[in-house]
């Protein structure tokens, strides 16, 4: 292997579309003004194909009406304030309404005139000015289940498998042969796809910027925090490498990585400093840019055009909350005074795969310019691909995932592989002693952010999807409540919730804020923790989900109240900073309160559409990053409602499927907790984080909630059969049928469940130490009247037998 950068390179370099590597350049020379635009397409000319096909239909996110919005902002915080709090937001929305609402509406709509969203690039600035790290805040992560085949669980084995499916969905999206999503029959928006590859997180001075090489065809591998990359991918987005090829480089590499003591590596580990604070991190990268002599600049153009990231961790996590924690954040380690874990293993401005020595993988990922949803359709696809082609090779004629497939590289004429180089070259930066500084300071500022943070998990196999929709719930509804009824009985406090809902129905569309707390969910909450009935609990629950379904429907249609009001919030500190109501509604800025790195006025293509504006995103939680304005704000948004809206105590999400074990993120608020969830047919997977705020409590009152609504629901229900039993166990209660029934009957586990819930009061809440106010015996007793009433002989029987019985001693 050579022994410099500028000697690996020597022969082929990874291209790198309209950025030249051949010579050190500042941040903002890293990149074309095309590629520093945010989500552009930078002119790639694709042909017609399935992927983008529906993109031209696609209508528009439409704009609330100003009253509707206002109506729905008051009833969302009517179940979280006091009445002095109410009158004082219903008083600001009724002048808002008259005033200065109406005239920030009209400009609203005539400066979305033309745009692709009106909501897009305001969205996009408030996370490009987030200035904060983005690890633990911005970036969440996907754990993936293990493979099915115990044998491909090692390292490299699951790596290779899982880089070559990755870029299998790279060439059907490049070669528009993905197919598209769709929500019940209808295609959804897919031009995020267009985004998840060559895209990096560059932080300026002013801001961050999303530049992307859409012609990247190498990937970075990260092994004990040292840089290695080779091309797999030709010109024609078809790859150049089989999966054995891959598991050799990757071989190569780890054996490399092992020859540097880890405490040595983890002096040069740069990947750390993408964990600092954005502004300093932009000086970093200047200081990363400014020597023409060194390979510096060459090194970090190849990290940031990279395809993705491919990080090879030398650790075992144990538990899944080991695990959620080493894919949020890497593990913190220091051994003599070195940071060792694998923290320094990572580089959190772009999308990376992780793999554990176990086996165990996941995906962390920038999401500026993507939602779970997309990253969800990717892991799962490549997920499949794994097993789908190890099928494959067993069996010829098992199907594949996609359209086409690449030509077998080991078949094809060496000439038609191009400029390509396959053998991995290790970067070799020159650790500067300001850069050797540094890193120490990013280490020691990211080993505490990690230890100010905790995970827990729960794997709930009671039931699941199935269960939920058979009681006549729908389950996304039915774990919301769980999250409400939980909390309430920890802290008795009703808190703001957020659970994003999917706009990807309308061009561009990303998400809208369902603020899971109602009038209808308080009432439940405050039923189930009182002395009644199980009916009545159970009707309260039914009421409060349906009403947070229908409310989820309303934000899927894009009629929701935050992004409308943010956007409004937007267009009149623009007018602020722009000195001009004129300015705000007609020049091209962006704004949200910032000065914002891109130029929004510039329009840029996308896939199968002519023009389209800039693009932003939210993460799961996180409420837009404000800066208050020298001039006063309309009322509404000096008010306390305002503020308590945007401060997410429970901030939650659901994205997952079967090839997800874990999905997570970190706490959006110190108060608060960060829930990332998935509903499985016959189980529940929660990831929760927070700021150290009783979290295995808070997962176990979770774990008693769930238990003790089935022991209801079972209770209120007359017996049905599992969804997913054969209805051939029918047959057998008919009484006409009485033959072949020798022998001893052995129950089903649902029978014996039933059986066991007539016996034992161990499915209900007890056994926590949170019920010790008082909370136990008002459990027990709601529970127990579901029961038969003992008669007042026996009640006085008991209470007689109440306690241990002492022998008189006789003096």
């Amino acid at each position: 292997m050579p022994k410099s950068l500028n000697e690996s390179l020597a022969n082929s370099q990874p291209p790198v579309s309209n950025a030249d590597r051949g010579s050190p350049r500042s941040t903002q020379q890293q990149y074309s003004p095309s590629e520093r635009e945010p989500l552009a397409n930078h002119g790639v000319k694709q042909k017609p194909g399935i992927t983008f096909a529906a993109q031209d239909r696609l209508p528009k996110l439409p704009i609330p009406e100003l009253e509707s919005t206002l109506k729905k902002y008051k009833d969302i915080l009517r179940p979280l304030q006091n009445r002095r709090e109410q009158a004082d937001t219903n008083a600001a929305a009724e002048e808002f309404l008259k005033g200065e609402g109406v005239e920030l509406q009209t400009r609203l709509k005539k400066y979305a005139t033309g745009k692709t969203s009106y909501i897009e690039q305001f969205w996009y600035d408030s996370y490009l000015n987030f200035d904060n790290p983005v690890v633990l805040n911005l970036n969440p992560f996907f754990l993936l289940e293990d493979d099915p085949t115990p044998a491909r669980n090692n390292q490299v084995t699951r790596a290779a498998s899982l880089v070559i499916s990755a870029l299998c969905f790279v060439r059907a999206v490049r070669k528009e042969e993905l197919p598209p999503d769709t929500l019940r029959g209808e295609p959804l928006c897919m031009y995020q796809y267009s985004r998840l590859f060559g895209t990096a997180r560059v932080p300026t001075e002013n801001g961050c910027q999303i530049a992307q090489d859409s012609g990247a065809k190498h990937v970075v591998v990260l092994c004990k925090g040292q840089f290695y990359w080779f091309d797999v991918l030709d010109d024609n987005a078809d790859l150049i490498m089989s999966e054995k090829d891959m598991a050799i480089n990757l071989q190569v590499i780890i054996d490399d990585a092992e020859e540097t003591p880890i405490q040595e590596a983890a002096k040069g580990a740069l990947g750390v400093l993408s964990t600092e604070n954005r502004k300093i991190w932009s000086g970093l990268r200047d200081v990363l840019t400014r020597d023409e002599d060194s390979n510096n600049a060459e090194c970090l153009s190849i990290v940031d055009s990279s395809l993705f990231i491919v990080c090879l961790d030398y650790t075992e996590p144990q538990s899944s909350a080991e695990l959620c924690t080493n894919m949020l954040c890497g593990t913190s380690d220091v051994v003599k005074g070195v940071q060792v874990g694998t923290c320094t293993n990572r580089w959190y401005d772009k999308m990376q795969i992780i793999v554990c020595k176990s086996g165990s993988a996941g995906i962390n990922f920038e999401h500026t310019g993507v939602d779970g949803h997309t990253v969800l359709r990717f892991a799962s696809d490549v997920y499949t691909d794994t097993i789908l082609r190890f099928a494959k090779s067993i069996n010829g004629q098992a199907p594949s995932l996609w359209a086409s497939n690449s030509p077998d590289p080991s078949k094809r004429d060496p000439d038609s592989f191009g400029d390509v180089s396959t053998t991995p070259h290790k970067l070799e930066w020159d650790m500067l002693p300001e850069l050797s500084t540094a890193l120490r300071f990013a280490e020691t500022r990211l080993a505490d952010l990690i230890q100010q943070n905790e995970f827990q998990t729960l794997e709930f196999a009671g039931y699941g999807k199935n269960f939920m929709t058979s009681t006549g719930f729908s389950p996304d509804a039915f774990v919301q409540m769980a999250f409400q009824a939980a909390y309430y009985g920890l802290y008795g406090r009703i808190e703001n919730m957020y659970e994003p809902a999917m706009t990807k129905v309308f061009l561009h569309g990303r998400t809208e804020a369902i603020r899971a707390v109602s009038q209808e969910s308080v009432d439940f909450v405050k039923t189930f923790w009182a002395e009644n009935p199980a009916q009545q609990k159970v009707e309260a629950l039914r009421k409060a989900a349906q009403k947070h379904t229908a409310h989820t429907k309303e934000c899927a249609k894009a009629l929701g109240q935050d992004r409308h009001l943010y956007a409004l919030y937007c267009v009149w500190q623009r007018a602020v900073d722009e000195e001009g109501a004129e300015a705000a509604s007609s020049n091209g800025m962006s704004s949200n309160g910032y000065s914002s790195p891109i130029d929004a006025g510039s329009e840029v293509e996308s896939p199968k559409r002519e023009t389209f504006a800039t693009a932003g995103d939210t993460s799961p939680g996180h409420s837009p990053q404000r800066r208050q304005p020298t001039q006063r704000m309309p009322a509404l948004f000096s008010d306390s409602g305002w503020d308590k809206i945007n401060n997410t105590i429970l901030s939650t999400s659901n994205c997952g499927n079967p090839a997800l074990r874990h999905f997570g993120f970190g706490p959006t608020s110190a108060e608060g907790f960060g829930i990332g969830y998935i509903i499985k047919d016959e189980s529940i997977s929660i990831c929760a984080s927070s700021k150290h705020r009783q979290t295995k409590r808070f997962i176990d009152a979770m774990e008693a909630y769930f238990l003790e609504i089935r022991r209801l629901l079972r209770a209120t229900q007359q017996k049905t059969k599992s969804p997913r039993a054969s209805r051939a166990r029918e047959v057998e209660e008919r009484p006409d049928v009485g033959s072949k029934k020798s022998g001893r009957v052995i129950k089903t586990q649902d029978e014996e469940l039933d059986a066991f819930k007539e016996e034992s009061d161990d499915d209900g809440l007890g056994g926590y130490g949170f019920f010790d106010a008082g909370m136990l015996l008002q459990a027990l007793k709601a529970s127990q009247e579901e029961r038969d009433r003992p008669s007042e002989r026996v009640i006085g029987a008991m209470k007689k037998a109440v306690g241990k019985k002492l022998r008189l001693s006789e003096y």
